[in-house]
């Protein structure tokens, strides 16, 4: 039985409580800590039982495994988890003003040590190449860093995400800005992050 000073799991309110941050040359991201309430035991649910699986892609000259665990959901496929579906609900109805359009897909990655990361680059796979669009990320498990740096280098904004933590990239950041979850010798314990997008960005 839940202790009434106990919050139900699920997203917290965005409104007020969400921070953001202009980068400059239309480009911004929002940022809401401990935005999902019971993060870990979702951490622990989305570990057991996402059909997580690895993927291998080429790499200039050759073909070399993707650093992370990988579940796509697409446009109409049920979400993992009813708190999922609860987040991107809440987010499409925060974001409906900006965005104009519902989240439609959501990307897993399972980073499970150190050694899994991401390298730098933009999600400009369809739209996000030419139009400003929105890319939300729930992330839940040990904090790992999201670093952002303008395209074309310079000074790096470090965001470190886990337990429920929001970040929403938004207006040109995906053309414009680029962002990677670094590699880290220092140990560290396993996290998941969930990516909304709208339909035709990647």
């Amino acid at each position: 039985m839940l202790d009434l000073c106990e919050e139900a799991p699920g997203p917290g309110p965005l409104g007020a409580s969400v921070r953001r941050v202009v980068l400059g040359d239309g480009a911004w991201v929002d940022v809401r800590r401990g935005w999902i309430t019971g993060a870990d035991a979702l951490y622990d649910r989305l570990a057991r039982e996402v059909p997580w699986h690895a993927e291998r892609r080429h790499m200039y000259d050759r073909v070399v495994d993707v650093p992370r665990l990988l579940k796509f959901y697409g446009e109409g496929e049920p979400l993992p988890d009813p708190l999922l579906e609860q987040a991107r609900s809440d987010l499409d109805a925060h974001y409906a003003s900006e965005l104009g359009e519902p989240f439609r897909t959501a990307g897993l990655c399972l980073y499970r040590d150190g050694r899994d990361s991401v390298a730098w680059h933009g999600d400009t796979i369809g739209r996000g190449s030419t139009e400003d669009t929105m890319v939300a990320i729930v992330s839940v498990g040990t904090p790992r860093s999201l670093l952002l740096r303008p395209r074309g280098g310079g000074r790096a904004l470090r965001h470190d995400l886990g337990h429920g933590d929001l970040i929403v990239m938004g207006g040109s950041c995906q053309r414009t800005w680029e962002h990677c979850v670094p590699k880290t010798a220092r140990p560290t314990g396993p996290r998941i992050s969930v990516q909304f997008r709208p339909r035709g960005v990647r």
